[in-house]
């Protein structure tokens, strides 16, 4: 079963937050301010879970899930056994840029809302106001968002969708014009899990209702969200998967309402606001008795003005996503999304190809794009070439971010083992 790696980066400023607002609110010791705005953001590196023994198999034969097309790049690097390495691989959501055409992938968007509970297992009611935090109103306006809706972008000669544009940025002096990535979304059955008390915190609005935000301790989130077993249909991504409404051929989120985690049962250590894996389950004679991948990711709405200006409403869902399409698999086979190892400016050090991490943070991490009469707030993200350490950059332009080209402007310096 997969294990959660890491969280990059924590930072000390949060620690403050959390003191002041349990001073502020002595009646109880997990109730917040409402406000996040000192918060270290960040996005873990999430292992798969699952339940077949063939974690490691690798192939179009050996696992049945979402088409990708594969490529390697030869760059002087360490590799994880600590080694020196010069060729490395990728394996990329969707079609062969060189062939044209337009994947296009279902994306159902499963609602998860939450119950906060009372010591004694009860729905918990504070001032009067239930403890239900509902994701209800945030469907829409992700749905309406260029994540999922067509904007224009200077990579493709119609308007297309958020990823699809990085991709093609990527990829712009190989591919056929017609190429594209689409995700096709739906939303599906609303789930509610129910988070038991002394494993989150929360804030409430104004008016005393639930909530502003709410922050959950990792490993018991992770427990909430993934099936026990190959037949446990008590969690959302067991029911989603027991009932036909993710399937191992489409790019599934599991959307949250302003729910953040923290780690080691610290909740200074905090915030995760979002992940991207996949959940392995056994095949069966239906398709070949091949491993079921259910890619999918973990991410949150984030309400304007909580985390400051930019950082807000898509901003998580837009860098879970692009990582899906780059590396869908998360380097599970310890080859595929392998990278050599890099620093990014933000200090994340990594040896993978996790385009959202290389920028997360920094002041111009987001950009800002206009769609349905809406304002919306993705997150930039590193082009493949970064990661290659390419010079020159053989994507749009010379880039090595996108849409913002000039986020990222040069290369990391090689670096050893753990940049060390």
């Amino acid at each position: 079963m997969g294990t959660v790696l890491s969280l990059r980066g924590l930072s000390s400023a949060f620690s403050l937050v959390l003191l002041c607002a349990l001073a502020l609110h002595a009646q109880s010791r997990d109730q917040l301010a409402p406000t996040l705005s000192s918060a270290h953001r960040a996005f873990s590196v999430f292992a798969p879970r699952g339940h077949s023994a063939l974690l490691n198999a690798t192939g179009p034969h050996a696992i049945d899930s979402i088409p990708t097309f594969s490529g390697e790049f030869h760059a002087n690097g360490i590799g994880p056994n600590g080694t020196a390495q010069h060729k490395w691989f990728y394996e990329i959501a969707g079609s062969r840029p060189q062939n044209g055409g337009s994947a296009v992938f279902d994306a159902p968007i499963v609602p998860v809302s939450l119950d906060l509970l009372d010591s004694d297992g009860s729905l918990r009611v504070v001032n009067g106001h239930k403890l239900h935090y509902s994701l209800q109103p945030f469907v829409d306006a992700v749905i309406r968002s260029p994540i999922f809706q067509n904007s224009e972008y200077s990579s493709s000669d119609v308007p297309t969708q958020f990823g699809d544009a990085i991709q093609r940025a990527e990829f712009y002096n190989v591919m056929q014009s017609d190429w594209h990535t689409l995700l096709r979304p739906s939303v599906k059955t609303e789930h509610t899990i129910a988070v038991p008390r002394d494993s989150y915190f929360f804030a409430l609005n104004a008016d005393g209702s639930c909530c502003a935000f709410v922050l959950v301790d990792l490993n018991v989130f992770s427990k909430l969200l993934f099936p026990a077993s190959a037949h446990d249909t008590s969690t959302p991504v067991g029911a989603s998967e027991h009932s036909g409404e993710i399937t191992p051929q489409a790019i599934s989120t599991f959307l949250f309402p302003n729910t953040y985690l923290y780690l080691n049962g610290n909740p200074n250590h905090c915030c995760v606001l979002g992940f991207h894996t996949y959940d392995f389950e056994p095949g069966d004679s239906s398709n070949g008795f091949r491993e079921k991948r259910y890619v999918l990711n973990y991410a949150s709405w984030i309400s304007p003005g909580l985390f400051g200006s930019g950082f807000e409403d898509v901003t998580a869902l837009s860098h879970e996503i692009v990582e899906s399409l780059n590396d869908p698999f998360v380097g599970s086979d310890g080859l595929h999304g392998i990278t050599p190892w890099w620093l990014s400016v933000n200090g994340n050090c990594q040896n993978d190809l996790e385009v959202g991490d290389v920028i997360e943070g920094l002041p111009d991490a987001t950009v800002t794009i206009k769609t349905g009469g809406a304002i919306y707030h993705p997150q930039n993200a590193a082009l493949l070439q970064w990661f290659e350490f390419q010079s020159p950059s053989t994507a749009i332009g010379g880039a090595y971010s996108y849409p913002d080209q000039s986020v990222i402007t040069s290369l990391s310096m090689p670096q050893r083992s753990k940049c060390k």
